[in-house]
């Protein structure tokens, strides 16, 4: 593809690096349908800025951004002007609607770029786009659990793991069951426990956290969590929930989904992220293995998020 040129407000960036995101798989297998065709996926950029168009304000050639998921909003309906533009109905999505960082160049929108820590890589900083950040709003809604439970222990979790322990709560970790390796790497980074997840805790849960596109998990994840407690389903697409019975979403339980992110939920994850700091443990790949980096992923072979690095 040629490179692009940068229209009013738009800022062209070489891409630095770009997360493989579990949506990428989604939308190339066709469970999103609405993505724009032909399409560059990838929504975790980091890059620097090589030109400018009319416009622009916030940001300089030379700057190094973060470009997520989150590509523009119409800022005039009910949900931009009420601080949930996360589910503007005109949203455009990066990677979706708009192409996105599986390239050398790339086009945004400045005003939905943000400047990255510089303690962070370019490679490091990359998951904490949209893994992180989808991690952080599943964290935020979930609310102050003592005890949290992950479920499927991947790019997100890994982020999220050491942001709740951050604050003082203790995690429990669920990945595939008879994945060891995984559940070493979920004790590594500070879970008090970790586990299949057909098993229970060795203690009720007060929230938990579903970042495996695994309708089942739902009602597994309710039977491991006490009275009063949440489930947040964190992924964008996920397979049909079975029925459950009614007792175990009692006792005032309730399920809830995350969907998308607010540019506010980048800044002050980013500033958090900074401040722990969070270490992201990443799996780099050359543009050219694009496909090869998602086969990875699709069969669980990446530890922590996969990244392209043109």
């Amino acid at each position: 593809m040629p490179t692009p040129r940068p229209k009013a407000g738009e800022v062209l960036i070489r891409v630095d690096a770009c997360g493989v995101c579990r949506t990428d798989l989604h939308i190339v297998d066709g469970e999103l349908s609405d993505p724009k065709l032909p399409l560059v996926l990838g929504h975790e950029i980091v890059g620097k800025v090589v030109a400018i168009g009319p416009g622009v304000e916030r940001i300089r050639e030379g700057d190094r951004i973060g470009v997520p998921w989150l590509g523009s909003t119409c800022g005039s309906c009910v949900y931009c002007l009420s601080g949930r533009e996360n589910l503007c109905a005109g949203a455009r999505f990066t990677g979706y609607h708009i192409d996105g960082g599986y390239a050398e160049y790339t086009l945004a929108d400045e005003r939905f770029c943000f400047a990255i820590p510089s303690q962070f890589t370019d490679r490091e900083a990359a998951p904490l786009l949209c893994a992180g950040l989808i991690g952080y709003r599943a964290l935020r809604l979930a609310g102050d659990a003592p005890r949290l439970g992950l479920y499927g222990f991947g790019a997100a979790a890994h982020i999220a793991v050491q942001v709740a322990r951050h604050r003082g709560q203790r995690v429990f970790a669920f990945t595939k069951p008879g994945d060891s390796a995984g559940q070493q790497f979920a004790r590594r980074l500070g879970a008090s426990w970790a586990g299949g997840s057909d098993a229970l805790p060795p203690e009720p849960l007060d929230a938990a956290l579903i970042f495996a596109p695994v309708g089942a998990l739902v009602p597994a994840a309710l039977a491991a969590t006490a009275k009063g407690g949440t489930v947040v389903c964190a992924g964008i697409h996920m397979s049909d929930i079975p029925s459950f019975p009614y007792r175990i979403l009692w006792e005032e339980r309730c399920v809830r989904s995350v969907a998308n992110l607010t540019r506010q939920d980048g800044e002050a994850f980013l500033a958090v992220a900074s401040q722990i700091p969070v270490h992201t443990t990443t799996v780099a790949f050359p543009l050219s293995d694009a496909n090869h980096a998602l086969a990875q992923l699709r069969e669980g072979r990446i530890g922590g998020a996969a990244v392209l690095v043109p």
